[in-house]
């Protein structure tokens, strides 16, 4: 009868592979624990940081097009206390264009906006 020789994985083969299950299963607990915010790598503990919000939310996009759109009475109250009575006929990147009731029409700097309301209807 030939020898035969018996094969036998080294010991380092299963620790390597109990410590892969390891990870794996911690990576899943702390998903469980902190959601969809759970660390990436194993090593991290707690949540990770808040992202930052994005810088252009088009909130401000949304809001002329609106008034735009429907012709809304606003007031633009300048810094320096002047009123503009009208409607946002455009607006770009800068500026706005109010068309102003029985005046001239004003091109206005965004920067020299303090802010602008809906104007009362009586």
């Amino acid at each position: 009868m030939p020898d035969r020789k018996l094969i036998r994985p080294a010991l380092r083969d299963y620790k390597e592979r109990d410590h892969h299950r390891d990870a794996t299963d911690s990576r899943v607990a702390a998903r469980d624990a902190y959601g969809d915010s759970a660390p990436s790598s194993p090593g991290l503990v707690g949540p990770r940081r808040k992202q930052v919000p994005p810088e252009q939310t088009n909130a401000e996009n949304f809001y002329y097009l609106k008034q735009m759109g429907a012709k809304t009475p606003v007031v633009v109250l300048l810094n320096d206390g002047e009123e503009l009575h009208g409607w946002i006929e455009w607006y770009d990147k800068e500026c706005i264009k109010v068309h102003c009731f029985n005046e001239m029409n004003m091109l206005v700097y965004k920067h020299s906006i303090k802010y602008i309301y809906k104007e009362r209807q009586s």
